[in-house]
């Protein structure tokens, strides 16, 4: 392989440090020595500043779950750009979105918009607290659920700074959170039910809530085992804990969400990127009795929830187009297209000697390096400390240099726009570069 020309991002990227810190406005699209600049996309393909389109196994990071320029949501934004672009009043979209998810997500009776998944995790824990009158919010180590202060712990942390593997202790991910946040923040060890319960007894009069995500990607979406899963359900219930679902990433494995996969239905859940068409978004959503606490018509006492963007009626458009769209036959195409690229990738590893095998559900997928797939964080941690994280970097490296974009590390997020004959040509760039990697 040969590194494509990347002149006009290089210089771009220079310019963009004199009026950004670092260059970029998102740490998650950042890359050595610097980032691709895209400029347009159609299908499943995006186009850079030099003129190199490549198959976009990103798809912003699962938002374009139709990929890109998809005519339905294009169309539906047009429309409404031609009627009204924002206002500070209620709109006709935002009442037919709601009913949408609504519809597909059997246990949210009554859903609010905000702008994204971040701003609809602190609302639900805001609810929680409101709902619990506790203050504690239990999570799982390794587990992202955006940039709110209670949540960024123990994201990526040093085993020797993060206690036993059975008993975490919440390591901030960032400088600059609130210090007392750490005392407010629970930390579980993912898929360990025995410890798992413990804590969660323990701290059972101070929990508002535990937020759990199905499938978490930031371990190469690895999923919450079911008796793990349904443990947590029945512990919640017992305690009185609102049980809150990150379907941020995860609701596009499923017509009802992750939820509706593992069969479990939470008091709360989270939403964004694919209700949104591609459009900024955030929702939370949940029962009638859970929700109460957003309802200014019961008076005072409630959830204060505002924002000059929530339920922009462009992104309500999008939503509602990328939503009728992503039926159970869309949702069974992009099933297929990552049974295919798991396939592949795992022969493909066997082929080449090297120990190795493709995690994921539906259509998110992660090639590591290791032959055994990680069940937790420490799992997770020691694939990548001992080398994966590395390959997974030149991987990346190799596969931008011939045509294809993946997250760095190895993750693989489709769209519906792929064909059968887009998967083999990223199968086909991924064995290639597999055989460059040291």
């Amino acid at each position: 392989m040969h590194a494509l020309p990347q002149a006009q991002s290089a210089s771009t990227h220079e310019r963009a440090t004199a009026s950004m810190p670092g260059g970029n406005t998102r740490h998650s699209v950042f890359f050595a020595p610097h980032p691709i600049y895209a400029v347009s996309g159609e299908g499943c393909r995006v186009k850079d500043l030099d003129g190199i389109s490549r198959i976009d196994c990103i798809n912003n990071m699962s938002a374009l779950v139709h990929g890109h320029a998809f005519a339905p949501v294009v169309d539906a934004i047009h429309a409404q750009l031609d009627r009204i672009m924002c206002t500070g009043m209620p709109t006709l979209p935002e009442v037919e979105l709601a009913e949408r998810i609504c519809e597909r997500v059997s246990s949210v009776q009554k859903v609010r918009f905000c702008t994204s998944g971040s701003e609809s995790i602190m609302f639900a824990i805001r609810a929680a607290r409101a709902y619990t009158s506790r203050d504690k919010v239990a999570k799982a180590e390794g587990a992202y659920h955006g940039s709110y202060d209670a949540m960024e712990f123990s994201l990526t942390p040093m085993p020797n700074d993060a206690g036993p593997a059975d008993a975490p202790t919440p390591v901030a991910a960032t400088p600059g959170l609130n210090a007392d946040a750490a005392q407010k923040t629970v930390i579980l060890p993912y898929n360990d039910l025995a410890a798992t319960r413990e804590i969660i007894t323990r701290h059972r009069d101070e929990l508002a809530a535990v937020i759990i995500d199905p499938c978490i990607s930031r371990m190469g979406f690895v999923s919450g085992e079911q008796d793990y899963l349904d443990a947590i359900r029945e512990l919640c219930t017992r305690f009185g804990i609102v049980l809150i679902y990150d379907e941020v990433f995860s609701f596009r494995i499923h017509h009802g969400g992750a939820q509706g996969a593992v069969g479990i239905e939470p008091d709360l859940s989270t939403f964004g990127k694919v209700i949104g068409g591609g459009m900024p978004i955030g929702a939370v959503g949940g029962s009638l009795e859970h929700m109460a606490v957003f309802d200014q018509l019961k008076g005072d006492g409630v959830v204060e929830h505002s924002g000059t963007h929530f339920a922009n009626p462009l992104a309500m458009v999008a939503g509602k187009a990328a939503l009728d769209a992503l039926d159970r036959d869309c949702l069974a195409h992009l099933q297929a297209l990552g049974d295919q690229l798991r396939s592949g990738i795992n022969a493909s590893f066997k082929r080449r000697g090297i120990p190795g095998h493709a995690a994921g559900r539906a259509s998110l997928v992660c090639s590591v390096f290791h032959e055994q797939p990680a069940r937790n964080y420490r799992d997770f941690f020691a694939i990548m400390a001992g080398g994966g994280l590395q390959k997974g970097l030149q991987l990346h490296s190799a596969m931008l240099d011939s045509g294809v974009h993946v997250v760095p590390g190895g993750g693989m997020i489709l769209s519906s726009a792929m064909t059968d004959e887009d998967i083999d040509e990223v199968i086909g760039v991924f064995d290639a570069a597999l055989g460059e990697i040291t």
